[in-house]
């Protein structure tokens, strides 16, 4: 395993729809992907990471819920498709390509996704809550889409200056060069 750079606001990657992944030219490389991808998302104690997060154009991600600060849900979802939405949710949200920056975000309050799973097998989901909300978010970014662009406009333009700001900052984030200390506090 090991751990991956996450790209950051400003990356290109970041505002390019993936591509879809054939299964069978993926499978044998998947394992390790995954456990690089759920690695890397533990270290920077995240809920989700897509692939393009970390610099591969594939429709890919995967999510890690917790509940009473212990995993209770981990799942991988590839090519996954929205099918049904319902409800309207905001909340605080953050993203790992964002270190930092939290915004109020609207969201569908109930989701239904069809993907296939790390075997390769289909899956439905059904979702609500945290669950709904990190599922539209890393599906939002395997379609090039970062969370502060489902912001009203007015924010948009208020937070730009602040984006550019911490762009410079993020520029320099690399989590690979994390020391070894630093990742078992983590």
């Amino acid at each position: 395993m090991a751990i991956r750079r996450i790209c950051k606001y400003g990356e290109k990657i970041l505002e390019k729809k993936t591509k879809k992944v054939n299964f069978d030219e993926v499978k044998k490389d998947l394992p390790a992907l995954l456990a690089d991808m759920y690695e890397t998302m533990d270290l920077v104690a995240g809920a989700g990471l897509s692939a393009n997060q970390v610099g591969l154009d594939m429709r890919l991600a995967i999510i890690l819920i917790h509940r009473d600060g212990e995993p209770s849900l981990k799942i991988t979802i590839i090519n996954p498709e929205l099918v049904e939405r319902s409800g309207t949710l905001s909340a605080e949200e953050g993203c790992l390509s964002f270190p930092g920056l939290f915004a109020k975000v609207r969201r569908s309050a109930k989701v239904k996704v069809r993907a296939l799973n790390e075997k390769g097998l289909p899956i439905e989901i059904n979702a609500e809550g945290i669950f709904a909300r990190a599922l539209q978010h890393e599906m939002d970014h395997l379609d090039g889409v970062v969370f502060t662009d489902r912001l009203p406009l007015l924010s948009r333009l208020k937070l730009k200056p602040v984006l550019m700001r911490l762009k410079r900052r993020w520029k320099k984030m690399d989590e690979t060069k994390l020391s070894p200390k630093r990742r078992a506090l983590s």
